[in-house]
């Protein structure tokens, strides 16, 4: 064997013996142990966290100095101190796809499993934690600056971050497979109904008709299945509402984004403290908002007591509200509506249906597709059949699903009040019946 061959058989036994850099990040991640405490820069991040990472970053250089150091690439060294900084400071693993605007969802299933979801799709990442140690040691970093507690006793925390991402964690003993991590983000971007036209998810004519029915103070709740972009409809229509106009919201982890209105308040339930204390619910929010002189009140969610409240604050002087349900279509979203309000009071189902069918003047329906799109598939009005005590639904518009169009069936009864208000001509409102076939 010649000499050349020789070096370069020897070469590659070193490299293939090389740890990865998960191995060096673990032997990293101990020298620092050793020359710096984790829970001093813990400390040292919450009262400055320039200089904390400056801390990191300097015993590093010092580390890299010893011999055993002395094959790892610059390049490689430069990413091992970037993980370290994340998995000390930051969020690990999930550092950059929460930085990533294109995901919109990141799921950890255990210590092992690492998800993401972008465009309504899930897809596995690859990547894993060290063990459950390190993942318990994410938790608790989410959690601290929260003011949040989880544990045996407590095994379940539903919050949001600084960011504006909500966050859910389920911990043994009731997740079986170790600590589950879901964080749901929300862009800093505000998609407008221009976009969702542009897009696809919502036809040039129900845009229309949607924009009109806030312009006219019309109450609309939008209903749909998890993840078929309830919150994303809810949000623009918002920012349809006139700038003139105090806007309160409330909802269970806030979501909502209002960078241009002038007047917004905003308001956030709160849950019971480890005492068991302080709780503060949509429906308490949704009665104290009745004093706070609003002209428009939103909703994040309904799902409890606060549906009664809502239904008569839209019923008296609060027209044009928005809320969202969920419901597998609109007439699910009545029976789902009227159980809410059972929850709360006991009124006869009669009385609570005409309460629907007057506060409510148009439910849009969202679904997403199989291939992860989402869209509008359907929009109803409600009326009450005296005759029988029920509410009823009449469908305006519908897209099957697989349908590149919608059909249009009917139109509400308002559209002549449009021209009335100055808000479309009837020119307008007819070139709307022509495109939508309805004339």
């Amino acid at each position: 064997m010649s000499l050349y061959e020789r070096v370069r058989q020897a070469g590659n036994a070193q490299q293939s013996s090389a740890p990865d850099e998960g191995d060096l990040l673990n032997r990293l991640r101990g020298q620092l142990q050793e020359e710096v405490s984790v829970d001093k820069l813990a400390r040292l991040f919450q009262e400055n966290p320039d200089h904390a990472r400056n801390e990191v970053v300097s015993a590093c250089r010092g580390i890299f100095e010893g011999p055993s150091w002395d094959y790892i690439a610059d390049d490689t060294r430069g990413r091992l101190v970037a993980k370290l900084l994340d998995s000390i400071f930051g969020f690990g693993e999930l550092e950059d796809l929460l930085c990533d605007e294109t995901i919109t969802e990141v799921m950890v299933n255990g210590p092992r499993t690492v998800l993401f979801e972008r465009d309504g799709r899930i897809s596995p990442t690859g990547r894993h934690f060290a063990g459950e140690a390190e993942l318990r040691s994410l938790i608790d970093r989410i959690l601290g600056p929260l003011g949040r507690r989880i544990d045996e006793a407590s095994p379940m925390v539903d919050a949001r971050l600084p960011q504006g991402h909500r966050v859910n964690i389920v911990v043994p003993p009731v997740a079986l497979d170790g600590p589950y991590v879901t964080i749901r983000k929300f862009s800093e971007h505000v998609i407008t109904l221009e976009e969702m036209e542009a897009s696809g998810s919502v036809e040039e004519p129900v845009g229309q008709l949607l924009r009109w029915a806030v312009l006219a103070r019309k109450s609309m709740a939008v209903s749909g299945g998890t993840g078929s972009g309830k919150t994303t409809l809810l949000n623009a229509l918002s920012c349809v509402i006139p700038a003139d106009e105090r806007i309160v919201t409330i909802e269970d982890s806030a979501e909502l984004r209002f960078f241009e209105h002038p007047d917004v308040v905003r308001l956030e339930a709160r849950p019971e403290n480890a005492e068991g204390t302080g709780e503060v619910t949509i429906r308490q929010l949704v009665m104290n908002a009745l004093r706070m002189r609003p002209d428009r009140i939103v909703v994040g969610e309904c799902r409890g007591f606060e549906a009664l409240d809502m239904l008569q604050a839209m019923n008296t002087g609060h027209d044009g509200s928005l809320t969202t349900l969920h419901a597998n279509s609109p007439e699910e979203s009545v029976s789902r509506l009227a159980t809410m309000v059972r929850f709360g009071a006991d009124l006869p189902i009669d009385v609570i249906e005409a309460n629907i069918a007057s506060a409510i003047h148009l439910v849009v329906q969202t679904e997403r597709a199989l291939d992860g799109t989402r869209r509008v598939s359907e929009v109803v009005r409600f009326s009450f059949d005296r005759s029988n005590g029920r509410c009823r639904t009449h469908r305006l518009y519908q897209r099957p699903l697989g349908s590149g169009r919608g059909a249009w069936e009917d139109e509400p009864p308002w559209l002549a009040e449009l021209a009335v208000r100055g808000i479309a001509s009837a020119e307008e409102v007819d070139a709307w019946r022509r495109r939508c076939s309805l004339c």
